[in-house]
């Protein structure tokens, strides 16, 4: 079974979408406050309007305030209509975000016809507060277009300007000089324009730690992707070495044999060939089933572990080596898991493939001892022996570049499952192999102390 790749694609995806979930968040907010100070404006100018009617509806200035106030609330509404898109001409995609967030300190010139259209407002709300100051008041929600699209240090100058304007406008109306009307202006000026700062300043400080978050989520599912791909390429190469590399060698083993055997014993080499077929099936079924990370075939056929072990030493008792298989069930016995079954016949597959090999052993022995917390594999020989200090940590570390490969196959199967497995052999003595695999999910432990792995 190939690694589930869901996750790490389901990352890059859920970073994708966290993005245009933050943008369609930031534009409805921005479009919420925006709403909110055109509502403002139009309030803010209609009561300064009807006010200026009924107290001076008998002077010369009411036509052109009234005319000055149709003008202002057309250009100001000019976004209002001309702004808006239609779904036939919004785009197919969003923008792509760019990579560094920009500072709303380092906000650029806008385009001209922005600029005309801000110039137009603000030129004919100052000509209408020098006709009737009581329309000073509108400039708060001016503050915000001149805050939003004038780059900081045009739009703090011109806010000042605008402030100074309305403390002219009200000093202009009171029958004397009252220092309040200079300060409750700039406090106000002072206020809006420091909320506004502030929130765009926390806007494009979310902004960044979003955009790290997704960069972070992005890097972690190519990790584990390739993860995983690492994860199933070990798994394959263990499998191939264990069930198909093994089961060639034993091929070539028979019919190299019967090669030998062809003409001086025509029925002992036919055997030989007939035992190379049925290997040769076995490794087809062998290797259709691990493609898909099914239990090893012997074990597909019931039977559990102890019928699967028997299987195969039957089936390696040949060419003058033969194998036996004890089971001892030494204590009560829990249920041995479909993983470890699998891993413990893969490791009797391979050692008995070693021993076969290159040990020249003429008796090898299969024990499994059940224990009522973990079971306990043993594969011993006749053989001529080796010195386990002098296994190969790699392939590349044998003298042949092709060995070592089996051993550490089977140290990455125990370490996986948390068992442990020692090797005791010495020249001329034979061997040794024990593994021993804990039954329950939550046990096991860490390879055994002090031995180095190999």
């Amino acid at each position: 079974m190939c690694p589930d790749t869901t996750g790490p694609s389901g990352g890059a995806a859920g970073a994708g979408e966290a993005a245009a979930a933050s943008d369609e968040l930031d534009e409805l907010d921005d479009q919420r406050l925006a709403l909110i100070m055109r509502v403002m404006f139009f309030v803010l100018l209609g009561t300064s309007l009807a006010r200026f009617v009924q107290r001076h509806d008998e002077q010369f200035r009411l036509p052109w305030v009234v005319t000055l106030a149709v003008v202002l609330t057309v250009l100001y509404a000019i976004p209002l209509t001309l702004g808006r898109v239609s779904p036939a001409q919004a785009p197919l995609a969003p923008a792509p975000r760019p990579q560094v967030p920009l500072s709303p300190d380092r906000i650029p010139w806008p385009p001209l016809h922005r600029l005309a259209r801000l110039a137009a407002v603000l030129t004919a709300w100052a000509a209408l507060v020098l006709l009737a100051p009581s329309f000073a008041w509108v400039a708060v929600p001016l503050f915000f277009d001149v805050l939003r699209v004038l780059p900081r240090a045009a739009a703090y100058a011109l806010v000042v300007l605008l402030t100074l304007l309305v403390i002219f406008a009200q000093l202009s109306l009171a029958p004397r000089f009252d220092f309040d009307l200079v300060i409750g202006p700039a406090a106000v000026a002072a206020l809006a324009t420091a909320v506004f700062v502030h929130a765009q300043r926390q806007s494009a400080r979310q902004r960044v730690l979003i955009d790290d978050l997704i960069r972070t989520r992005r890097e972690l599912a190519a990790t584990e992707r390739r993860a995983g791909t690492l994860a199933e390429r070990q798994r394959i190469a263990m499998e191939i070495h264990d069930s198909l590399a093994q089961g060639l060698s034993s091929q070539r083993m028979l019919l190299q044999a019967a090669e030998r055997t062809w003409d001086t014993d025509p029925d002992k080499a036919h055997a030989h060939v007939r035992n190379a077929a049925s290997i040769a099936e076995l490794n087809l079924a062998e290797s259709r089933r691990f493609v898909h990370d099914l239990a090893p075939t012997d074990l597909a056929h019931g039977g559990g572990l102890d019928a699967a072990l028997r299987t195969l030493a039957e089936r390696e008792s040949h060419n003058g080596l033969a194998v036996t298989l004890h089971v001892d069930d030494a204590g009560a016995g829990a249920p041995v898991p479909e993983r470890v079954q699998s891993a413990l016949l893969r490791i009797a597959q391979s050692a008995l493939a070693n021993v076969r090999e290159h040990s020249g052993a003429t008796t090898a022995r299969l024990t499994l001892t059940r224990l009522d917390d973990q079971v306990i594999l043993d594969i011993a020989d006749n053989g001529r022996g080796f010195a386990p200090a002098a296994l190969p940590d790699s392939p590349t570390g044998s003298p042949t570049g092709t060995r070592g490969h089996g051993v550490r196959a089977m140290r990455t199967r125990v370490r996986q499952l948390g068992g442990t497995l020692t090797i005791e052999s010495a020249p001329g003595e034979g061997a040794v192999l024990s593994v021993a695999v804990p039954t329950s999910p939550h046990a096991g432990t860490a390879e055994k102390a002090g031995e180095p792995p190999r």
